[in-house]
């Protein structure tokens, strides 16, 4: 029997630091994992590309978001709330990913519907490995929500 091909996710990683988003998209390649990793460098530039605004107009809806919390112009959490007020987004899931390990942020991120908190490991070879346990993660066991 063979196991069928996984289908690929669109993932939005919403990351400030480069180094972090190189490691992202490393990781993933080098999972083999199947997916379309799209990336916004603030919560700002995120809303621009759900909304499919100028630049952004033909940007896929993602499956899934990575976010981190501490970015310029518009926090992670802030972009949190406003996904999951607007009734056509808010059925993606979010997943924060952030350094920050402040009781209150891990708090705020659930009261506002994040689907998880992880905390980014700090040395590379575990975020790496957190990075690419979380693809495999995403094709093999979770069922996402449909597309409306």
């Amino acid at each position: 029997m063979t196991t069928p091909t996984p289908t690929p996710i669109e993932i939005l990683l919403v990351e400030d630091s480069e180094p972090d988003i190189i490691l992202t998209e490393e990781a993933f390649a080098s999972a083999g994992v199947a997916n379309r990793l799209h990336i916004a460098r603030d919560g700002v530039e995120a809303l621009e590309f759900l909304h499919h605004e100028p630049g952004f107009e033909n940007a896929p809806r993602p499956d899934v978001i990575l976010l981190d919390i501490n970015m310029p112009r518009m926090n992670g959490l802030e972009v949190l709330a406003e996904l999951k007020r607007d009734p056509d987004l808010r059925s993606i899931p979010v997943i924060v990913l952030t350094t920050s390990q402040a009781d209150e942020d891990i708090l705020r991120s659930y009261q506002t519907h994040a689907a998880s908190y992880v905390v980014k490991p700090v040395d590379f070879e575990h975020f790496y490995q957190a990075i690419q346990a979380f693809g495999r993660y995403m094709l093999s066991v979770v069922r996402l929500p449909p597309s409306v």
